[in-house]
């Protein structure tokens, strides 16, 4: 599969250390030099590409003061500087400083950069917040029937879009839709931080991200997609602040993130129900490795439960869960269709968590009443091995459909040790069908032993997918004295 290539003579060779405010610390062979020559204090980061042309926020009449208004600031520049992207593209520079925002959108070969202690505070006007169309695979709202309102940072039809910075903060202020929701007060569903749509050659990295109103990161029918290094953290009582939701995405690379959440950490979808069908656009071709997360009422990485146009092959490795209810969770139902296969999960380190695996064919939440209830899921090849849990409760809760079996589990060299309470059945097994092997404790019926030493018997690829292949470069820029 072709994907983007290096503009310039250096590569970036990552060094990657995920420390708990997932630090990323990178060492390189050489330097692009993109920007303006006015020589001061300057950046200088690894993007997918450079870009020619640069300016600062406060260029545009920004304020961060916490108190002014900089929506304008932001449409102002952007628009200004869209009108480099066949010149070698564009980059705004936010300085420290607190900028309160409404939404904006992004443009095509364009960066966002946050400085370090730059701030950017999501508007609690709601009046500021555009109500747009529900998403054509999931047929309305996730919170309410109709629309939704718009991202904080959004953009439809892109292509090469970087948003990075030197660890600056988006905080979507999420305390007043939370409330709302929690009250039934709300009349569209909660905006989210960062949303790209139909959008091509992606990156996310290095910046923080806290209190989103409702999912933090949720790149849809989008493809080509680096997630790197980003630290996300909500009140773990919030509903839905899920961390990254790659949704009917090919092609995508999620590594090196801290996550702290009131639901799922990572949550990997694709449509819902009627609507996911005849859209028909699966999640594949995704990898997540050297993820941190806490999420005590939710999965770190959870497969649905809007899986209506497929997933199908998902890499996860090197994993830490702390405090989480639990490890993968696969979450479907009747009407659903689709499926979820070719699951490979190798590496995890689990501490206090409720149930180590769990699937259920039983997660009933629909759209509305149109959904077919001959829409059977396909769920089939799913593969965990090396992985060690302590403070456990219950090792699994495994869940099928009655006629349609969950077939092809695979799990090996698992050791599960258990809180000093621990459920009294261990293994919840039905309408599930595969094989364990070196499992402490002992699988249920359905996952027969297969003896020990036969870890091989889980599969985990070792040939790479086109997006780790991806080349960055090191971009050099020097700010002008201001």
């Amino acid at each position: 599969m072709e994907f983007w290539t290096s503009q310039g003579t250096a590569q970036v060779t990552y060094i990657t250390v995920l420390l708990v405010g997932a630090l990323v610390l990178l060492s390189t062979n050489g330097v692009v030099e993109c920007g303006r020559p006015r020589i001061s204090d300057g950046l200088e980061y690894p993007a997918i590409s450079c870009r020619a042309h640069s300016a600062s926020l406060e260029d545009f009449g920004g304020v961060g003061d916490g108190i002014t208004s900089n929506t304008q600031a932001f449409k102002a520049a952007i628009d200004h500087l869209s009108q480099f992207s066949s010149q070698g593209g564009s980059q705004l520079i936010v300085p420290p400083g607190k900028w309160l925002t409404g939404p904006f959108n992004l443009t095509s070969h364009f960066t966002l950069y946050l400085q370090e202690d730059a701030v950017l505070l999501a508007t609690q006007d709601e009046n500021e917040w555009t109500v747009i169309e529900p998403l054509p695979s999931y047929g309305r709202g996730r919170d309410t029937e109709g629309g939704r309102y718009i991202s904080l940072i959004f953009g439809y039809n892109l292509t090469d879009v970087v948003i990075t910075g030197a660890n600056g903060t988006i905080d979507g202020q999420g305390e007043p839709w939370w409330r709302k929701f929690r009250a039934g007060e709300l009349n569209y569903t909660r905006p989210y931080l960062i949303e790209l749509m139909f959008s091509q050659k992606i990156q996310m990295s290095n910046i923080t991200l806290i209190n989103s109103p409702s999912w933090h990161v949720h790149p849809v029918y989008c493809r080509d997609i680096i997630i790197q290094g980003l630290t996300i953290l909500a009140p773990v009582k919030v509903p839905n602040t899920d961390g990254i939701n790659p949704d009917s995405c090919t092609n995508t690379q999620i590594e090196d993130c801290y996550i702290v959440s009131g639901d799922d950490c990572i949550a990997v979808k694709s449509g819902w129900d009627q609507y996911g069908i005849a859209f028909g656009m699966p999640t594949k071709q995704l990898v997540i490795r050297r993820l941190t997360c806490i999420s005590p009422s939710s999965a770190v990485i959870a497969l649905g439960s809007e899986m209506s146009g497929g997933i199908e092959d998902v890499r996860a490795e090197d994993i830490t869960a702390i405090n989480s209810e639990s490890g993968i969770r696969i979450k479907t139902a009747v009407g659903r269709g689709g499926y979820v296969k070719d699951i490979y999960v190798r590496g995890m380190t689990m501490k206090t968590m409720k149930w180590v695996f769990w699937m259920t064919g039983n997660y009933g939440s629909h759209p509305d009443n149109n959904y077919d209830p001959n829409a059977l899921p396909v769920i089939e090849n799913i593969n965990y091995r090396d992985m060690v849990a302590e403070n456990v409760t219950m090792a699994a809760r495994l869940e099928g459909i009655s006629g349609d079996t969950f077939s092809g589990i695979c799990i090996s060299n698992v050791t599960i040790r258990l809180t000093q309470k621990p459920k009294k059945l261990q293994w919840n097994c039905t309408d599930v069908a595969g094989i364990s092997s070196d499992v402490t404790p002992q699988p249920c019926d359905l996952l027969p032993n297969q003896g020990p030493g036969k870890i091989a018997a889980c599969n985990f690829p070792e040939e790479n997918l086109p997006i780790e292949n991806a080349d960055v470069q090191m971009c050099s820029y020097k700010i002008p004295n201001l």
